[in-house]
């Protein structure tokens, strides 16, 4: 059998902005550390991200010391936001639930409005270990989960993603392949396997952490926007109808839910416990 290996971790402490590469990481609870613990929402409290606003994926929030993020993005000079003290929280309204988090200052409302060209705020999720519980038909007692979409953590795969493609190269739309990884924004991306083997997987060990796979992860038109420059094509979804249906959803990656902790580092071996 061939070895499995931690290929990248990848963590995103504002939702739908920019991904933050890292080579060691501990993993919590809710997801890893510092990931999707900030999120933007309107003037209707909704929360913001790359579906109704791709320009997200241009912004940065670059994990700092004590949990704060460095702003940046195109045109904008640099904001350091600070963790807000908890004084009294505000209500996030996230696509299947509501969340309560904390505002950030005004400085940080005022910046990302003026980016994205909208009035928004910035909220921190200041009680991860109770504020938002995992949906309850693929949960135990107690599991919660931070701003990410709905699982701690999402699983991808090289072989996977090579041959996806594969198949946008032999596919009507071949000028929009190959398709980086940061299209899917995972968590963590393993290498050794074969093409979709995790579609069976039940239980992995990365390091010294154990994952319960909770389900498979639907894409949605996040997918076909270019990470870089913020415009949107017709792949991955495209091929991922003709070859990756299931019930309805368009399927690419695993949602895990950890079952124990500890640090995970790029390189570690994957073992698949069921």
């Amino acid at each position: 059998m061939p070895m499995l290996v931690l290929h990248s971790i990848h963590v995103y402490p504002l939702k739908a902005a920019r991904g933050h590469a890292a080579r060691e990481v501990d993993v919590e609870p809710w997801g890893l550390a510092g990931d999707r613990r900030w999120v933007l929402i309107d003037e209707t409290s909704k929360v913001i991200t790359q579906r109704a606003h791709p320009r997200m994926a241009l912004a940065a929030a670059e994990p700092q010391p004590g949990g704060g993020v460095l702003l940046s993005g195109p045109g904008r000079a640099s904001l350091a936001v600070p963790v807000p003290e908890p004084i009294g929280t505000t209500t996030v309204e996230m696509p299947r639930d509501k969340v309560e988090g904390v505002l950030a200052d005004a400085a940080a409302h005022a910046w990302f409005s003026d980016y994205l060209g909208i009035d928004v705020r910035l909220v921190h999720l200041d009680e991860p270990a109770t504020r938002r519980p995992l949906d309850p038909e693929y949960a135990r007692p107690g599991e919660t989960v931070s701003f990410a979409d709905a699982y701690p953590l999402l699983l991808t795969t090289v072989a996977s993603l090579d041959a996806l493609n594969s198949l946008i190269a032999h596919g009507d739309r071949p000028e929009e392949g190959p398709l980086p990884m940061n299209r899917f924004r995972p968590n963590v991306v393993v290498e050794g396997t074969e093409a979709w083997s995790e579609d069976g997987w039940s239980r992995i060990a990365i390091g010294e952490a154990v994952f319960r796979v909770a389900k498979p992860c639907a894409r949605c038109v996040v997918t076909t926007t270019d990470q870089d420059s913020a415009e949107r094509g017709r792949e991955p979804l495209r091929s991922l109808g003709h070859h990756r249906r299931f019930g309805g959803k368009l399927i690419f990656g695993q949602n895990l839910v950890p079952e124990s902790l500890g640090p995970v580092h790029v390189g570690d071996p994957v073992r698949i416990l069921e």
